[in-house]
């Protein structure tokens, strides 16, 4: 499998443009000689001024990696329970960004990755990779491979109370990884 990592300027700007981007590039965890490699399958956009994103309330010391210009990691703990992890989606600055929701293994994974709390756990992702730049090349990092491009499908956002006509859910049509 030929992996190339993306550069920033290979990311679409826009929290909604990026989690559409995302389907069908490479999330790569690398650790003490394992490498973990999984095809994102499904996603979430949290644009700026949407009520239900993190960014919603301003800056905190919690989701300043929202903040950030796009292409960073964003992780944070859900209920106690899950990490979840994101990507920043807009300029610095401005709040925003794509919640990862699924993962095709491609390499390393033994677990579920079906739904965002199971794909940190197969992952080993934690608050340690909150700021991460997801473009250079390190312990975390997002690439592409060759393969034809992903039909998508849009619908609408699942797990959350506000805002919850918005369109910004994007999925590989047909893909048993994608969550139910």
């Amino acid at each position: 499998m030929r992996l190339r990592p993306l550069a920033r300027a290979d990311l679409p700007s826009g929290s909604v443009s990026l989690a559409r981007f995302l389907i069908g590039t490479v999330l790569v965890h690398e650790d003490a000689g394992i490498q973990r490699i999984g095809r994102i399958v499904e996603t979430e956009a949290y644009p700026p001024g949407d009520q239900a994103a993190h960014a919603y309330i301003g800056k905190t010391a919690r989701n300043a990696s929202l903040f950030l210009e796009r292409g960073h990691a964003y992780v944070y703990l859900s209920y106690g329970i899950h990490w979840l992890f994101n990507v920043s989606g807009e300029g610095a600055g401005i709040g925003g960004g794509a919640l990862v929701r699924a993962l095709e293994p491609l390499a390393g994974l033994d677990r579920a990755t079906n739904g965002p709390g199971r794909l940190t756990v197969a992952m080993s992702i934690d608050r340690r990779f909150d700021g991460v730049d997801l473009c250079a090349r390190g312990p975390l990092w997002l690439g592409s491979i060759e393969r034809p491009p992903a039909r998508i499908v849009t619908s609408k956002r699942i797990g959350i109370s506000k805002a919850v006509d918005r369109p910004w859910r994007f999925a590989e049509r047909d893909n048993p990884y994608v969550s139910r």
